[in-house]
């Protein structure tokens, strides 16, 4: 009888150890997933020129990199000229600067303790250079490097102290896009300041649509191409924050 109560005290001991280790894991687990999220990124990310944040590809891009940084949230937004529908041609992009620069003031006072990463398309690109003080790091999808007159625009580039990866497109005849020829953008990343980091989508155009002749060429679908340059953007991010 007394063998029994203390094979009964035994187990009950054992059980409140047990239930004592759970406890100090599952508070272990969650400061660590605590960590993680004051961490994680908040990101402002802006669309391009000639098509606001509701287009395809925007919520498309959006979603690559929310899942890639593991983003406690990827805040999107419309420049006044092309909100509500309306369709005008963008104006020049100092124009655009304090009015992303109130977005990403108000993403900073939502998310005080999350690193900030500025990410843009395009034009979206170029402004966000214009704001990025207070970044972590910038992100530039296919960055405008030279004007409607042909004349490079390097002066926002070479003061910039943030770190900056540029993701730009090339085809195996050369690049085609106008706006930013590798060899020129090659040119001024030597010159510049900032840690700077070049993931080029070969076969690509302006908006990353890859030809599918050259997607049969190396067995590979727009889907991996973008992973791969996700991936790559989600690996320079990592370095900052």
């Amino acid at each position: 009888m007394a063998s029994s109560r203390a094979s009964k005290r035994r187990r009950t001991d054992q059980k409140e150890v047990n239930k004592e280790e759970e406890e100090e894991e599952e508070k272990h687990g969650e400061v660590v997933e605590k960590k993680k999220k004051k961490n994680a990124p908040v990101v402002v990310f802006a669309h391009g020129a000639g098509a606001p944040s509701t287009s395809d590809w925007m919520i498309r891009w959006k979603d690559l990199l929310a899942k890639a940084l593991d983003a406690v949230e990827v805040v999107t937004f419309d420049y006044p000229y092309i909100s509500g529908g309306k369709k005008r041609a963008p104006p020049k992009a100092e124009t655009l600067v304090q009015f992303h620069s109130d977005i990403v003031g108000k993403v900073v006072a939502k998310y005080p303790e999350h690193p900030l990463i500025l990410v843009g398309k395009s034009m979206g690109s170029r402004v966000s250079c214009m704001v990025a003080g207070g970044a972590s790091a910038v992100v530039c999808l296919g960055y405008p490097l030279k004007g409607m007159n042909g004349a490079v625009r390097d002066e926002t580039l070479l003061q910039l102290t943030v770190p900056i990866m540029f993701v730009q497109f090339y085809s195996m005849k050369g690049s085609k896009d106008g706006l930013c020829p590798l060899e020129k953008l090659e040119s001024v990343r030597r010159k510049m300041k900032s840690v700077n980091e070049l993931h080029v989508i070969e076969g690509g155009d302006h908006s990353f649509k890859i030809a599918k002749k050259h997607l049969q060429s190396k067995g590979s679908t727009q889907e991996e191409a973008e992973g791969t340059a996700v991936q790559a953007i989600a690996a320079f991010v990592s370095r900052f924050i």
